[in-house]
């Protein structure tokens, strides 16, 4: 494991270490890939205080990907979407009261903070947990060491350590020897700080059998049976610069459309203007964007043959399946933030500017050229190399677990 943390020896940290906990609070209450990215610290947890009561504060668009883990014993709801919305601020603020009531009812003994910001700080404060773990606060950024990326810039932005003063709550932190490291393995830095195992990271997503009838009933709709294999891409993300072109993903909708699969776009409704030029560029594509959940879009990548995705949360959603995918990195760092131990599944051109970490489009001196020099060939290559492969060692498959 990459930068890893030798367990700490004080005597204070050793008690830690040995401690027993019944009630335990996880934050970490979004974004879908950063939720997938911390299941593996439920687990070892889970492994760590078999008896214990663990909660987890999610947002409610993402709770159904963890409600019906093993692991888990309850969510909490925090629905922060619905201040920004015009008629629901009271409720959300009454809704906000009531979290924080059942927060201070449940008298959690151990809260650990992998959000790292000023809200779930306060969170973690207001739990009045006598341990409190989070990350430190932020190092300064470096040149990556990474070997595939011998890299002349410096990015300025992305993840440095705990923000907004958020350290401040903690009685324990994370050491952040490196940031030259996946976001799993960063993660899993709390484990020598609690005893955890040091077991392979487990990635598993349990989802209820609805979620898989949605799914089933949506495909049905629109002209997609059981019977047929399917491509799922998913070209939306937050990101004006991670944005691969509307053409690539529309030129592989075509490819596997003449191949004999059928074609289903997914994207929330932030995604629908893409997801429309794509399925006009490429006719008898489905367009399913605005109409899934983040579980029904681990359902419906579970239905399919493939997926294709930028660097979203949908690629490490595919990721954790164990299912066969290709994504298209451009301003990022796959090494920091790809789909965990699959560096066949990301397509990339090798350009002295990438990774930069620029958000906008505007930022981007080049024109974009990290994104519009990956070809739909190039993906569609890719994608039959990945699918040969899956077929030929079809043992290496995550199996997908279904909650009864």
């Amino acid at each position: 494991m990459s930068g890893q943390i030798e367990p700490p020896k004080n005597s204070d940290a050793l008690a830690l270490r040995s401690a027993e906990f019944s009630r335990i609070l996880l934050i970490k209450p979004s974004a879908l890939g950063d939720v997938v990215h911390t299941l593996p610290v439920l687990v070892k947890l889970r492994a760590r205080y078999p008896r214990a009561r663990i909660d987890w504060l999610i947002t409610p668009e993402n709770a159904e990907v963890v409600r019906y883990h093993p692991a888990l014993s309850n969510v909490l709801l925090f629905a922060r979407r619905d201040f920004s919305k015009r008629g629901r601020r009271w409720r959300a603020f009454l809704s906000f009261v009531d979290l924080l009531k059942q927060i201070r009812r449940a008298k959690y003994e151990l809260v650990i903070d992998m959000h790292g910001q000023v809200r779930s700080a306060f969170f973690t404060l207001i739990s009045g947990a006598r341990v409190r773990i989070g990350f430190d606060r932020p190092i300064k950024r470096g040149v990556t060491i990474s070997a595939e990326h011998d890299l002349k810039n410096v990015p300025n932005h992305g993840w440095r350590g705990a923000r907004e003063g958020s350290w401040i709550a903690y009685t324990h932190r994370i050491p952040i020897p490196t940031l030259d490291v996946h976001a799993i393995d960063r993660y899993l830095w709390v484990a020598p700080l609690l005893g955890l195992d040091d077991n392979p990271p487990d990635l598993t997503i349990h989802l209820s059998p609805e979620a898989s009838d949605r799914v089933n009933r949506l495909l049905e709709e629109h002209d997609v049976p059981a019977s047929k294999p399917l491509v799922v891409l998913v070209p939306g993300t937050i990101w004006e610069t991670k944005h691969w072109t509307i053409e690539g993903f529309a030129g592989v909708a075509r490819q596997f459309l003449q191949d004999g699969f059928a074609v289903a776009l997914a994207g929330t409704k932030r995604d629908q203007q893409r997801c429309r030029q794509i399925a006009a560029a490429a006719p008898g594509t489905c367009d399913l964007s605005g109409q899934t959940t983040p579980a029904d879009l681990a359902a419906l990548i579970r239905r399919a043959e493939v997926a294709v995705t930028n660097d979203s949360g949908s690629m490490h959603v595919a990721a954790s399946l164990g299912k066969p995918m290709v994504s298209v990195f451009g301003p990022t760092n796959p090494v920091h933030i790809g789909p965990y131990e699959r560096p066949e599944s990301v397509v990339r051109v090798d350009l002295p500017c990438s990774p930069c970490n620029y958000r906008r489009l505007s930022q981007c001196p080049f024109d974009h050229a990290c994104m519009k020099q990956v070809t739909s060939a190039m993906v569609v290559e890719r994608v039959r190399n990945i699918l040969s492969a899956a077929k030929s060692h079809p043992e290496g498959v995550t199996a997908f677990v279904f909650k009864r």
